[in-house]
Order: structure tokens, then C-alpha cells, then sequence
């Protein structure tokens, strides 16, 4: 069993995903593309260990800041990962924000191969970008359809995909279609009561040491881009009072929040609860009869 839980920033989905985990006898792999950073502690949201509550995470503190990771990158390591905790006959639950990774993990989502051959690329650079979607009309007619010929690093990438691998990228990607059953559950809340919570938990982060986080990480600036770390960032270097900052994380945070919403709805095949006035054990039980009702990617 596979069980998704997916939602805005600061709607509870890692406690969630631990209470549902505790009664699924299930792992939690985590959806998120910073927590993945061992440095990116508390500006992540990242669980404690006593917040996973005895859980095994995946997928958290895996990689240093600078080392090479992509959205290709998780969805390989996610997919493994699903797949062995399932041969060992436990639950899987993915939770998370970052919507194109989890879908990424999830659907038919095809990546550059890696198998790329430099000198054929070689040759295509220095075809116009009228030569260029010509030839793909005779390769992939139904991709060269798809795109204007003056994208030319898409039209470049599905000639590319077809030299390496002999296979036409319309007919590898599928990114409406689900490659595994799971039961997606998302979470939602009231507005004004959602952004209220996520002004709270940038207050609490910063009483936990936000600001020293930052500082400790100065020499790695150029290579972080997060709400929270940017803009203290700014912060440390003068171009902004802490008041402004802390202003201006609220408010990016309150904005994310809003895309999350609206990229999980349009997205992704979801059944929501709404936590507004609900506890952590009232959606605890309103999500264990979703998955005992529920029919895998309805």
C-alpha cells in the first residue's frame, strides 16, 4: 500500500504522516526538496526526532549543501525506495509540499537520459531553430506539435532523448499517469486560519535558532534557495532590517502556500480533508477510512 499525503506548508502533513504510519505499520518518505539537506534544519521544518516519532524517515539529511541533486535524482531514489519497503511487506507513505517531485515519483514522468551523446548534441548546435524543430517533425511528429520552434532547449531535449534511447519522448511521457496505485489524501485549511499558523511557525523557528542557522551558513549563500534562508540572508548582509525579513518570509510563505493549493488541486488525483477545526486523532480517523474505502488513484 501506497499512501500520499500532500498539502499546503504548515497544515500538519508530518504529523500525519507519522500517526497514520504508527497504525499502517509504514515508513515515511519525505517529499520535501530541502529537507534532503543536512544543513537545512530548522528553515526546512524538518522533523525531530521526536516529532517522527520512532518512524523510519527516508530521504532526510541525505546530501550536503553543493552536492548535485535534481528532481530526476529523487524520483529514481524514491522509486527504490518504495519498492523496498513494500518487498519487505510494510506501508509506504510519501508526504510532502514539493509537488513536482512527488508527482515526478508517481507518474510517468521521463527525465534526460543519461546516456547522452555530446557530439551528436554537438551538431544539433549549430542548426537554426527552424532546422532544428524540422527535424523533429520527422522523428516525433506528435512532440514537434507540442512545441513552438523557438524552444529550443525542449526541442533539443526530445531529439536527443530519441538519438540516446531510440524511443519517442510522446510515447515515454506520461505525466497524468500514475506508474503506481496509491491513495492520495490532501490536506486543507480555512485561509485565514492557515496563514495565521504559518506566521506562527515563523516566529517559532526563528525562537529555535533560525538566525544562527543562518549565520552558520553565510559561505554556502549562493547555493541556497529557500524561503526563510534567502531572506535572512538579505538580512545579514544589510540590505534588509530583521523586521522586513521576517515580513517577507511570512509573506513568501503565505504565498507558497497559496500555489501548493492550487498546483495539488490541478494536479493530482487527491481526496481532501479539511483540517480546519479538526484534532490530529479526528484526522487521523477521517484519513484511515479514505484508505479503507478508497479505490488506489481515485
Amino acid at each position: 500500500m501506497i499512501v500520499v499525503i500532500v498539502g499546503p506548508t504548515a497544515v500538519g502533513k508530518s504529523a500525519l504522516a507519522v500517526a497514520l504510519a504508527k497504525r499502517l505499520n509504514a515508513e515515511i518518505i519525505s517529499g520535501d526538496s530541502v529537507q534532503i539537506y543536512k544543513e537545512l534544519t530548522i528553515g526546512s521544518a524538518k522533523p525531530t526526532s521526536h516529532e517522527q516519532g520512532g518512524i523510519v524517515h527516508h530521504l532526510i539529511d541525505e546530501y550536503e549543501i553543493g552536492q548535485p541533486y535534481s528532481v530526476a535524482d529523487f524520483q529514481r531514489q524514491v522509486r527504490a525506495k518504495m519498492d523496498d519497503i513494500l518487498a519487505r511487506q510494510k506501508a509506504v507513505i510519501v508526504c510532502g509540499g514539493t509537488g513536482l517531485y512527488v508527482k515526478a515519483a508517481l507518474y510517468d514522468y521521463v527525465f534526460d537520459s543519461t546516456n547522452r551523446d555530446i557530439a551528436y548534441e554537438a551538431t544539433l548546435a549549430t542548426r537554426s531553430n527552424e532546422e532544428l524543430h524540422e527535424l523533429l517533425k520527422h522523428v516525433d511528429p506528435k512532440t514537434a506539435i507540442k512545441f513552438h520552434p523557438n524552444n529550443r532547449v525542449r526541442v533539443l531535449r526530445a531529439l536527443g532523448y530519441h538519438h540516446s534511447t531510440d524511443q519517442l519522448i510522446s510515447a515515454q511521457s506520461n505525466k497524468d499517469q500514475p506508474l503506481y496505485s496509491f491513495i492520495g489524501i490532501g490536506l486543507t485549511m480555512e485561509r485565514a486560519l492557515l496563514y495565521e499558523r504559518i506566521n506562527e511557525r515563523v516566529d517559532a523557528m526563528l525562537q529555535a535558532g533560525l538566525l544562527e542557522e543562518i549565520h552558520s551558513l553565510v559561505e554556502k549563500q549562493d547555493q541556497i534557495q529557500a524561503i526563510g534562508y534567502n531572506e535572512l540572508f538579505e538580512y545579514v548582509a544589510n540590505k534588509l532590517s530583521y523586521e522586513e525579513a521576517v515580513s517577507l518570509i511570512k509573506q513568501r510563505s503565505r504565498q507558497l502556500a497559496k500555489r501548493q493549493f492550487t498546483w495539488f488541486t490541478n494536479q493530482m488525483q487527491l481526496q481532501w480533508i479539511d483540517v480546519t477545526s479538526a484534532t490530529l486523532d479526528d484526522v487521523t480517523n477521517q484519513a484511515m477510512k479514505l484508505i479503507a474505502s478508497a479505490t488506489p488513484n481515485q
